[in-house]
């Protein structure tokens, strides 16, 4: 007898959600087919809600999901990315997308820009092919998607952001340099900034100046290991008793403001790095002047999604940092039934995260 399971359907900006029922059928070959648990709102799943950045409709949004595989097809891996065998009933996360390992980019070390990629939480509704976002009861994970274990010790508070927050901070990491000593600022005390924050101290950073317009994200920010906080009006000043005259070695811009990105330039010292992570939707145009750059020796960096390997470094963080706060970044968790609900109350800035709740294993 054929399954069934719900999702709630984006259609276009300013519409509730559409709870509907598709057929949920066995995984065809390459695929494996995960009973979600939960997805947590991402910020790009709220800009798209809101019309600040435009998806392809009907679609199911929810990209930062984990769940139980539920069965698998022919030829599905049998391995995680750490060498752990795979079964039904084992809690996983995944990579936000799929790799051929072949195409133009893939050979190119750029999978999360494959040419045959599934976007998890970003696809259009196609007929077979419908179950591919976190707002739903099942999501079928195409072939090439990496496939990660999560450790017991981990709650679903702290593991679910990790296929999009944690891995893209990972990410944003791996490309800025020497990070021991260093010191950072990051603009943005959202999800991405806390994380990028703890990250840092993590890995050895003596400064972490974190710049937000909020007080309570800032505070946040303080709890995950800032060594100093700073109003955008006060970064600047705040950078100069951190480093004297010299400036940060890495900057990480974390909210998408073009003001930051103006801000944060010339806050960098001579050779400095900065990684532009928050930027995912359309801005104004911002300025820069190209002998600055030059003569000061800046690298810019773009870091958009992540590589399978990021994500295998997120969940390795989580896992050796249980004392770390991420379960604080969950607001609430509501029913699929409640996923407008949900979205309206992630609107408000003092929420990091709210999550939806299809099935309770």
């Amino acid at each position: 007898m054929m399954r069934s399971g719900m999702a709630a359907v984006f259609t276009q900006v300013g519409k509730p959600l559409q709870i509907r029922r598709f057929d949920v059928s066995h995984p065809k070959v390459g695929e494996a087919l995960v009973r979600v648990t939960a997805c947590t709102i991402c910020s790009s799943d709220l800009h798209t809600y809101e019309g600040r950045r435009v998806a392809p409709t009907p679609t199911i949004l929810g990209h930062e999901i984990i769940g139980r595989i539920d069965s698998m097809g022919a030829g599905a891996p049998l391995e995680d990315r750490n060498g752990l065998s795979l079964a039904p009933g084992d809690r996983v996360t995944w990579a936000m997308t799929s790799s051929c390992d072949g195409c133009f980019f893939c050979v190119r070390q750029l999978p999360q820009k494959c040419e045959k990629t599934i976007k998890y939480g970003h696809e259009p509704l196609q007929p077979g092919r419908e179950l591919t976002g976190g707002l739903g009861e099942f999501c079928v994970l195409g072939p090439g998607t990496s496939i990660l274990r999560i450790p017991d010790t981990l709650s679903d508070e702290t593991a679910c952001p990790a296929n999009c927050a944690t891995a893209t901070v990972a990410a944003a990491l791996r490309v800025a340099g020497t990070l021991r000593e260093c010191a950072a600022l990051v603009q943005g005390a959202g999800t991405l900034g806390v994380t990028a924050c703890a990250m840092l101290r993590v890995a050895g950073a003596a400064e972490v100046i974190c710049c937000d317009i909020n007080p309570v994200r800032l505070r946040k920010a303080e709890e995950f290991g800032a060594t100093r906080i700073a109003h955008p009006a006060d970064v600047a000043s705040a950078v100069r008793s951190a480093t004297g005259k010299y400036g940060v070695d890495i900057a990480l811009e974390m909210s998408g403001s073009p003001a930051a990105f103006e801000t944060g330039v010339p806050l960098l010292r001579i050779g400095g790095i900065y990684v532009l992570v928050g930027g995912v939707f359309p801005t104004p145009a911002v300025s820069v002047q190209m002998e600055d750059v030059i003569r000061r020796l800046i690298t810019i960096r773009g870091v958009h999604n992540y590589t399978p390997e990021d994500l295998r470094t997120a969940l390795a963080f989580l896992s050796e940092n249980p004392r770390l706060p991420f379960d604080s970044l969950i607001a609430d968790w509501l029913p699929l039934a409640e996923a407008d609900e949900a979205f309206r109350r992630a609107n408000d800035p003092a929420v990091f995260r709210m999550g939806i709740r299809s099935y309770s294993l």
